[in-house]
C-alpha cells in the first residue's frame, strides 16, 4: 500500500499531469489535443503523460470515430483532486479582497456536483434542516430527508442503484467547508440545471444563477444571493 501511495502521489505531483487532472475537473471528456492546449504542452508530451495516468488507472479513454476522449476513471478520482486543492495555503487578505466576488469561487461545478460558496450553503442548509445528518464526518439522509428529496423530485431509491458513492462530504477548496458529493450531490445539481435554477458557463466551471434560481434557492435553502 505504501508503494502504491507513493506511486500515485508522484504521478499526480508532476506539474503537467497535475494540470491535466485539474482540467478534467470540468466534468467533460477531452481529446489529447484539447488537453495539450489546456495545459500548454506538446502533443508528444501529452501522450506520454496520458499513458502514465491510464496505466495507473486514474484515467480512462473512450474512442468515438477518429477521436479518443479522456476522463477520470471513477468519480472518486475527481473528489480526491478537488480535495487536494484545499491543501493550498489560504490567500493573503489583500488577494481575498480582490477575488471575493470571483464567479468560480461563488458557484461552480466540482466534476458533477455543486461547489463554491453556494454549494457549501446548500449543504449547510440541508444539515440545519436535518434533511441530511453529519454522522461522524459522514453524511446520511434522515427519515425526514427521504420525504424531502421525494417532494423535491429526486428518487433516492433509484440513485442508490448507481454503482458509485451515494452521499459524502467533499471538502471545498475555496470555502474550506464541505459541500455535497456522491450521487445525491450530482442529482441535486442535475435537478437545479434541468429546472433552470442554474446554467453552465461555456469554457468554465463557473455556474450562473438565474432569477428563478435566486427565488428557489431562498425558498428551499434560505440562501440569499
Amino acid at each position: 500500500m505504501e508503494n502504491q501511495f507513493i506511486k500515485i502521489a508522484s504521478l499526480i505531483g508532476d506539474p503537467t499531469r497535475a494540470a491535466i487532472m485539474w482540467t478534467l475537473l470540468d466534468g467533460k471528456a477531452f481529446t489529447a489535443t484539447e488537453l495539450s492546449i489546456a495545459v500548454n504542452t506538446s502533443p508528444q508530451n501529452i501522450s506520454m503523460h496520458l499513458a502514465k495516468l491510464l496505466e495507473a488507472g486514474l484515467l480512462c479513454v473512450e474512442k468515438q470515430g477518429r477521436n479518443k476522449y479522456y476522463r477520470f476513471s471513477t468519480k472518486e478520482v475527481a473528489y480526491v483532486i478537488e480535495s487536494m486543492a484545499s491543501l493550498a495555503p489560504p490567500a493573503l487578505s489583500q488577494k481575498k479582497n480582490t477575488d471575493k466576488h470571483s464567479p468560480i469561487k461563488h458557484c461552480r461545478t466540482c466534476y458533477d456536483h455543486l461547489a463554491g460558496k453556494i454549494g457549501v450553503a446548500v449543504a449547510e442548509s440541508l444539515l440545519e434542516q436535518n434533511i441530511i445528518l453529519d454522522a461522524d464526518h459522514k453524511f446520511e439522509v434522515s427519515r425526514e430527508g427521504e420525504k424531502w428529496f421525494s417532494d423535491f423530485g429526486i428518487n433516492l431509491e433509484e440513485i442508490k442503484k448507481q454503482r458509485r458513492l451515494f452521499l459524502k462530504p467533499c471538502l471545498d477548496w475555496s470555502e474550506r467547508k464541505n459541500h455535497i458529493a456522491g450521487s445525491v450531490g450530482a442529482s441535486l445539481l442535475d435537478k437545479m440545471i434541468a429546472d433552470d435554477w442554474l446554467r453552465k458557463t461555456k469554457d468554465s466551471r463557473a455556474i450562473q444563477i438565474t432569477g428563478k434560481g435566486e427565488k428557489e434557492l431562498f425558498r428551499y435553502f434560505k440562501i440569499v444571493i
